[in-house]
C-alpha cells in the first residue's frame, strides 16, 4: 500500500465502511469492502479525474469483484464491433482471465484490477460518445471542437451494479438517425462479406450498355442485387408496363438494369448515364472489405460530430457536395455546392453565421494572387480590365497597373469590383473562422451540373444561395428582403438578428433514409490516415 494516501482513503480505513454505503451494503463479491475500498481510494491518487469521479459517485465501492459482472462486461465489449470499433482494443478476454487469477490475490492487486477495469469502461464509453481518434492529430485543417465526454457517472455506476452494459453504451452513442443507419449498414455489409462478397466484373475494352447481351451482364445483375440496388429499382419500375421488369434473360442489359446502374452511379457521384464504363466498373469492383472500412470510418466521423447539435443549423457536406439547412420548423432545405480543390481543401469547422455581404467586392487572397492571378497578369495585363480588378496599395490607394513590376509586385492588393462577373456573385454568407472561408454565390453556375464538384479555392459556392439567405433572415427574425438589397447595387454587410450555427464536415459514406448507402470519392485522401489511426492498437 502506498505511504501517501488521500483524505478519502483515510476516512474509509478509519470508519471501516465505504462513505455513503451502509454496513449491510459494504460487501462486494462476498469479501469485506472496507479494506479494498481504502486501497482503491489510495490508488486513485494518480488516476484521471474522471476515474476518481466514478469511484466518488460509487462511494468508493468496488465494482468488479463479482465474476458475473466482469463476464457480462467482457461480453458487452465484444458488441462494440457493431459500432466499427475493435473490441480487442479493450481486451475483454484479458478481463475475464485476470479476474479469475485474483481469487487469492491481495487487496492491492484486486484494487489495481478494479481501476484497470473501470478505466476500460470509461474509455469505451468515451470512444462511443466522442470517437477513438483525435481528428486534430490526423487533419491539420480540422477546426471543430470535440469537447470532453459528457458521462453521467451515477448512471454508469448503476449500470455496472445492474450489469446493464448495453444500456450504458446506448446512452452515450450518438442518438441520431444517420448513426443508426450506418450501424445497420455495417451489419448488412459484414453479412455480405460472410456470404462471400460480390462478384468482380472482368476488365474489358467496351463498356456495357442497354441492349448488350453478354455474360458480364449477369455478373452486373448479381452485383447490384447483392446490395439491394436492383430489387429497389424493380419495385419502383413495376408500375410501368412498358419496362421489362421480369428480365427473362439475365445476360441481357435491359431497361430495368439500366435504371439500377443509374441509381448506383448517382449514389457514387459518377456520371449518370446508365453505362458501365471504366469509372462505374471501378466503383462496382471495390471489395466489400473496403466498403466495410469506409462505413467504420464514417461511424467515427459521426461520433466526432453528432453531439450537442443545435435545433437549427446549416450543414455543409464537403465530400457529398451538398448543403442542408435544418430549419427551426423542422423543414430541411438542400442544395448543391462546389467545394475546394484537393490542393486547396475546404476545412472542417464549426462556427456561427453572423452576417451577409450583398453585392460583395472580392479581395483576392494571397495564395490565389500568387498562384492563379499573377501568372494571368504577366501573360496579358488586359486580364485586370477584363475581370474588373483594381490594383491597390496596402492602405487602399489605387495604383497604376502600368507602373507595377509584375515580376516582383511587392505588397499590393488586388480587388475585384462588385457585379455579375465578381467571383463571389451577388452575395456571401459570413461566419468567423481562421481559414477565411464562407458560403457565396458564383457566376459559374454551370459547375453545379457536374456530379463531382471540387473546383473552388476553399470557399463554398452554393446553388440557390439567395433562397438560403432569405430563409436565414426569415428564421432569425431579420426583416430583410435579400433581392431588394441586391437590387440596390450597394455593397453592404447585413447582420442576422440571431446567429445561426454552421458546420462544415467531411463524409465519404452517406446513409440514405431508405437504408441505401452513398459512397463518395475521398477527394482529400483523408480515409487512409483515419483508418490507420482507428486500427492502431489502444494502449490502456
Amino acid at each position: 500500500m502506498r505511504a501517501i494516501v488521500s483524505i478519502s482513503a483515510v476516512l474509509v480505513m478509519l470508519l471501516g465502511v465505504t462513505p455513503g454505503v451502509s454496513a449491510e451494503d459494504s460487501t462486494a463479491g462476498g469479501t469485506a469492502a472496507s479494506p479494498l475500498a481504502g486501497e482503491i481510494a489510495s490508488q486513485l491518487n494518480d488516476a484521471s479525474q474522471r476515474l476518481q469521479d466514478f469511484y466518488q459517485a460509487r462511494g468508493y465501492r468496488p465494482a468488479w469483484q463479482d465474476g458475473q459482472t466482469v463476464a457480462a462486461f467482457a461480453a458487452a465489449l465484444h458488441t462494440l464491433e457493431r459500432d466499427g470499433l475493435n473490441p480487442q482494443d479493450y481486451r475483454p478476454d484479458h478481463l475475464n482471465s485476470r479476474h479469475r487469477e485474483l481469487e487469492d490475490a491481495d487487496v492491492e492487486a484486486r484494487a489495481r484490477f478494479e481501476l484497470a477495469a473501470s478505466r476500460v469502461l470509461l474509455t469505451a464509453l468515451s470512444h462511443l460518445q466522442r470517437g477513438k481518434v483525435d481528428p486534430h492529430a490526423i487533419d491539420s485543417d480540422w477546426d471543430v471542437p470535440i469537447g470532453d465526454p459528457d458521462l453521467d457517472l451515477d448512471a454508469v455506476s448503476q449500470a455496472v451494479d445492474g450489469q446493464r452494459f448495453e444500456q450504458a453504451f446506448a446512452r452515450v452513442r450518438p442518438a441520431h438517425a444517420p448513426y443508426e443507419r450506418l450501424r445497420s449498414a455495417l451489419a448488412r455489409y459484414r453479412h455480405i462479406e460472410r456470404l462471400g462478397g460480390w462478384p468482380t466484373l472482368p476488365e474489358r475494352q467496351a463498356p456495357l450498355r442497354r441492349g448488350d447481351v453478354h455474360a458480364d451482364v449477369a455478373l452486373l445483375r448479381e452485383r447490384l442485387a447483392v446490395i439491394g440496388e436492383l430489387e429497389v429499382m424493380v419495385a419502383g419500375l413495376a408500375a410501368f408496363p412498358d419496362i421489362d421488369v421480369a428480365a427473362p434473360n439475365p445476360q441481357r442489359f435491359d431497361a430495368t438494369l439500366e435504371a439500377a446502374v443509374e441509381r448506383f452511379q448517382q449514389r457514387h457521384l459518377l456520371q449518370v448515364d446508365g453505362v458501365v464504363g471504366p469509372a462505374t466498373r471501378a466503383a462496382l469492383n471495390v471489395p466489400v472489405a473496403r466498403r466495410i472500412d469506409q462505413i467504420r470510418l464514417n461511424l467515427e466521423r459521426a461520433r466526432w460530430l453528432l453531439h450537442d447539435l443545435p435545433e437549427a443549423f446549416v450543414l455543409v457536406d464537403i465530400a457529398g457536395y451538398r448543403v442542408s439547412y435544418f430549419r427551426p420548423n423542422g423543414e430541411i432545405w438542400r442544395s448543391r455546392i462546389v467545394v475546394g480543390r484537393p490542393y486547396r481543401r475546404t476545412p472542417s469547422l464549426r462556427s456561427e453565421i453572423t452576417h451577409m455581404t450583398v453585392n460583395p467586392s472580392w479581395t483576392i487572397p494571397p495564395t490565389i494572387l500568387r498562384e492563379d492571378v499573377l501568372p494571368q497578369v504577366r501573360r496579358n495585363l488586359g486580364y485586370l480590365w477584363r475581370e474588373r480588378i483594381q490594383v491597390l496599395s496596402p492602405s487602399g490607394q489605387p495604383l497604376d497597373p502600368w507602373q507595377v513590376d509584375w515580376e516582383n509586385p511587392g505588397n499590393i492588393v488586388l480587388r475585384q469590383a462588385p457585379g455579375p462577373h465578381n467571383a463571389l456573385g451577388r452575395l456571401a454568407i459570413r461566419f468567423p473562422n481562421d481559414h477565411l472561408v464562407y458560403l457565396h454565390d458564383t457566376p459559374a453556375q454551370g459547375l453545379f451540373a457536374r456530379e463531382q464538384r471540387a473546383f473552388s479555392s476553399g470557399c463554398i459556392r452554393v446553388q440557390g444561395i439567395l433562397e438560403l439567405a432569405q430563409l436565414l433572415y426569415d428564421d432569425t427574425g431579420s426583416d430583410r428582403d435579400v433581392r431588394a438589397l441586391i437590387a440596390s447595387g450597394e455593397t453592404r454587410n447585413v447582420p442576422l438578428a440571431r446567429h445561426m450555427p454552421v458546420i462544415l464536415h467531411y463524409w465519404t459514406v452517406h446513409p440514405g433514409e431508405d437504408g441505401m448507402l452513398a459512397f463518395r470519392p475521398d477527394i482529400y485522401d483523408r480515409d487512409d490516415a483515419l483508418l490507420r489511426a482507428l486500427d492502431r492498437p489502444l494502449a490502456l
